[in-house]
């Protein structure tokens, strides 16, 4: 019921008006309107869902139970978007995709036990990624309540410690906004991660009275003296500077393209930095600087006498089993100090929030700036050029080449199309030349390898990115780890393009496995019918099994309505520079007597006349 003016006179006695209008009641209505605050008589889901949607949050995924229906019901009663998903991997892998796209912490409200257990590799997955992630368990029972042999009655925090920064529980109903403030916070602060929070069931229909603010902005780290000395370093123009940017970097793509010119310096970044620095720019030279990466990250770093790396860990798979090549001197530049150091040998190490010592560059433009090197431009241009031709060559022979895949379908897709990569052996054709020019439009999971990740990961990004062009590039294997979830975009009509990769094997593995074994074990899918799937799914489907309709099919599958499934008949026949690099790398750490033992096996098995593979 809505009443104007003039009914409102009928109705309200005039001193109550009077009251209800004074300046100074005006001003407390202005305060209970506040923009981040919670405020009021509200039960503790109702207390909830108002802290997450001061806090920014559009869409949370997860499936509703018993211990959370109460918070499910106050999401739909307080307009809060939510999004059903099939299975709790998949309700973190939103989460995750949500905050890689978005750049703010992603949300899935998930209930204990199997909800909490089935969510952990996403979890994981955005912990050693460094996503930022909070994950609400409604618990089970606590204070009268708590009768003993409660369903799902595990110990939710011990499980979600090993996988999050921090784990909250909760005790008291008036506690429910500052915990998840809290959790927001941390979740942000430092190097990103994931936040648990535990709250009992019997909390959310509890109710008191709220009176929660913002929190005050966390503290970023920042080292002046480091910072004097590194600039001291980088202002020596006799040193030949190189960039090695991460996911750090990804939010400061302008002051990373300001100091690569100040410095004339080639700029790498790792693979969950790829996007941080445009990569059709002059200086660019894509993904890692070492054999595992770009021709062109290889030969522009050769000559490199000082690499400046900021905000990245040179974790494994981002360096080819480590395999990225050590340099005279390596200033390494991170928010959180545990990472400075740990792998690669350091001249300097800096504990600094990016932003932050970006900031100080420019400060010291005047003393930093060196002239144009146009022979370096010339040389990274020149070696784009090679690494093109060479990238065009076709290795297929009974379907499509993968890099040809990469590259049509980055010349058909939209510049900033979101693209998610799984974890299949193109993930790294894909690092090499699938050309990203804005932050935050390429992702794939790095450190955790979680297969499946994508198909869920695409539909989290897409619930909040209506109007943007959405894709997965996804091996089969990984199909079958999440594919249900693709009745989530038929349901919603979320229209991401899930581009599937079929060649029937774990041809990741098959390519590990084979040189060192001389057979595979466990690697061979089954022949899947995608069509019936597609139509099962109530979803488009689109088949390309040659590189003659390679072009036209990609483009028809980019331009129906909704979502699409595209089985691609993949030809895996082109080498890897990934796996060479790794293969190379972890030979070289094998012991004289593994070395051995390795060259004995294979010299037995290669006798044989058939080696058998399953």
């Amino acid at each position: 019921m809505t009443l104007n003016r003039r009914e409102l006179f009928k109705l309200v006695p005039a001193p109550c008006l009077a009251a209800l209008l004074s300046p100074q009641a005006q001003g407390q209505q202005a305060l209970l309107r506040r923009p981040g605050w919670v405020r009021g008589h509200l039960t503790g889901a109702e207390a909830l869902v108002e802290t997450l949607r001061a806090e920014g949050t559009e869409c949370v995924f997860g499936i509703p139970g018993a211990q959370e229906n109460e918070l499910w019901d106050a999401m739909k009663a307080r307009h809060l978007g939510y999004l059903l998903v099939t299975h709790e991997f998949s309700a973190a892998a939103m989460a995750d995709g949500y905050a890689r796209s978005t750049g703010k912490p992603g949300v899935l409200c998930i209930v204990p036990g199997p909800g909490l257990t089935n969510s952990l590799s996403g979890l994981g997955e955005a912990l050693l990624d460094s996503i930022p992630v909070v994950c609400i368990v409604g618990d089970v029972a606590s204070g009268a309540r708590n009768r003993p042999f409660q369903v799902h009655c595990l110990n939710h925090a011990a499980l979600l410690e090993p996988v999050t920064k921090r784990v909250f529980s909760v005790q008291n109903v008036a506690d429910i906004p500052a915990v998840v403030r809290q959790a927001f916070q941390l979740a942000r602060a430092g190097e990103p991660g994931p936040v648990g929070v535990i709250i009992p069931y019997n909390l959310f229909i509890e109710a008191s009275r709220f009176n929660s603010g913002p929190l005050a902005p966390a503290p970023v780290p920042f080292d002046p003296d480091a910072t004097a000395r590194a600039m001291d370093l980088l202002a020596n123009c006799r040193l030949r500077v190189g960039i090695y940017a991460g996911l750090g970097c990804m939010d400061y793509a302008p002051g990373l393209v300001r100091l690569a010119e100040l410095l004339q310096a080639p700029v790498a970044t790792s693979m969950s930095g790829k996007g941080a620095m445009p990569e059709n720019y002059a200086l660019a030279v894509g993904w890692g600087y070492g054999p595992q990466g770009t021709r062109t990250a290889e030969a522009a770093f050769k000559n490199v006498d000082l690499v400046l790396a900021l905000g990245v860990k040179y974790s494994e798979v981002s360096t080819g089993f480590y395999s990225q090549p050590q340099t005279r001197h390596l200033i390494h530049v991170d928010i959180n100090n545990q990472n400075l150091g740990r792998i690669m040998r350091t001249s300097l190490c800096v504990h600094s929030d990016i932003g932050v010592f970006l900031s100080q560059v420019v400060e010291q433009a005047d003393r930093l700036r060196r002239p144009p090197n146009h022979a370096l431009a010339n040389a990274i241009c020149r070696h784009k050029q090679e690494e093109r031709l060479q990238n065009a060559q076709v290795y297929a022979r009974c379907g499509i080449d993968p890099m040809a895949f990469v590259l049509a379908l980055r010349r058909l897709s939209a510049p900033d199309v979101l693209t998610f990569v799984d974890v299949t052996l193109s993930q790294y054709f894909a690092a090499e030349a699938f050309t990203t020019t804005e932050p935050r439009t390429f992702f794939n999971p790095t450190d955790n390898q979680a297969m499946g990740w994508s198909i869920p990961a695409a539909i989290g990004a897409q619930r909040v990115h209506p109007c943007r062009q959405t894709l997965t590039i996804t091996g089969d294997g990984c199909f079958l780890m999440s594919a249900m979830e693709i009745s989530t975009a038929a349901r919603e009509r979320l229209p991401v393009k899930f581009f599937i990769l079929d060649d029937q094997a774990y041809h990741y593995m098959q390519e590990l496995q084979r040189p060192a074994y001389l057979r595979t074990t466990a690697t061979i899918l089954t022949r899947m019918d995608y069509r019936a799937f597609a139509i099962a799914m109530g979803v488009g489907f689109v088949e390309i099994r040659s590189c003659d309709e390679l072009e036209s099919r990609v483009r028809c599958a980019l331009e129906q309505p909704g979502p699409v499934l595209i089985r691609v008949a993949i030809d895996y026949r082109r080498p890897v520079r990934w796996i060479k690099a790794a293969r190379a790398r972890y030979t070289h750490e094998l012991t004289r007597e593994q070395k051995l033992r390795f060259l004995a096996r294979i010299g037995s098995r290669s006798l044989e006349v058939h080696q058998p593979n399953d």
